[in-house]
């Protein structure tokens, strides 16, 4: 892996090591060039530190994308992604309080619990997080398979975000099968502004989302994401797949900043925070 973005002192000098070599020839094994440890990973998208005022909630969204921009292939992300793309992943969901998936992607994807993994121990720790982060699912219908183990064998119990009018019956279902139901909204489904507030006040305020698209899109009307984590895949794939946000578009484009950028076998990690 190299870093692209921001450039430093250290980088400029392995970037140059490794184009000039013996004679000028490049060197494969330039020392920017090669796996990063998961210590350095996570030292690369550490979370802000907290201002004077203490810690505000942080939303992160982490996707991947093809060249032609489809989001998934064949409904599924992994088909896209790369070892280094799976290594950030779990970085990502190491630094995290809370990780916000949508209901779809659940089913989809297959999702399970976020394990407790012994190199982000001390670091958890130090933050004063638990071993692993909860799982909160947004649903309207919390027409969910209870019996997956997301819900019979998590870590840290998985949360349920939905809305004021959803059926008391699923309420009850959820609750019986261990999760935790968080109301986030007065309909059908979650106002994002809301959701936010509400993990803010379990003491989550690392957050995570990893989509799906519809949304991460309700996160961007809503002004909430202040962090996209973007891989590019140097993949094409046609077809009429999602992109990595829909929904509504916004009335003026929102402008993020590049805050880091990191590249693989062709594959490219993006950093980009709010203005």
């Amino acid at each position: 892996m190299r870093r692209l973005f921001p450039v430093t002192d250290e980088t400029a000098a392995q970037t140059l090591n490794g184009a000039r070599g013996a004679g000028g020839a490049s060197v494969p094994g330039a020392p920017e060039d090669r796996e990063w440890t998961l210590a350095e990973l996570a030292a690369a998208y550490a979370y802000p530190e907290p201002g004077p005022a203490g810690r505000e909630p942080w939303l992160r969204a982490n996707m991947v994308a093809t060249l032609d921009g489809a989001a998934q292939h064949e409904g599924r992300s992994q088909p896209i992604s790369s070892a280094a793309d799976m290594r950030i992943f779990g970085t990502l969901r190491g630094l995290a309080d809370v990780v916000v998936v949508g209901a779809e992607t659940v089913r989809q994807e297959g999702y399970r619990p976020a394990r407790a993994r012994a190199e982000f121990a001390a670091l958890r720790e130090a933050a004063g997080q638990g071993p692993a982060a909860a799982i909160a699912v947004v649903t309207a219908s919390l027409e969910l398979d209870f019996s997956l183990p997301l819900f019979t064998s998590p870590l840290v119990p998985t949360l349920i975000l939905t809305g004021a009018a959803a059926a008391p019956d699923r309420i009850a279902t959820a609750e019986k099968a261990g999760a935790r139901v968080v109301i986030a909204g007065d309909g059908i489904g979650i106002d994002p502004v809301r959701a936010v507030q509400a993990l803010a006040g379990l003491g989550h305020t690392r957050l995570l989302t990893e989509g799906g698209p519809r949304l991460l899109g309700q996160m961007v009307a809503s002004g909430v994401l202040d962090e996209l984590c973007l891989t590019v895949s140097p993949m094409l794939t046609a077809g009429n797949a999602q992109r990595i946000a829909g929904g509504p578009s916004l009335t003026v484009p929102q402008r993020f900043t590049l805050a880091s950028l990191l590249e693989e076998e062709g594959f490219l990690f993006s950093r980009y925070r709010r203005d």
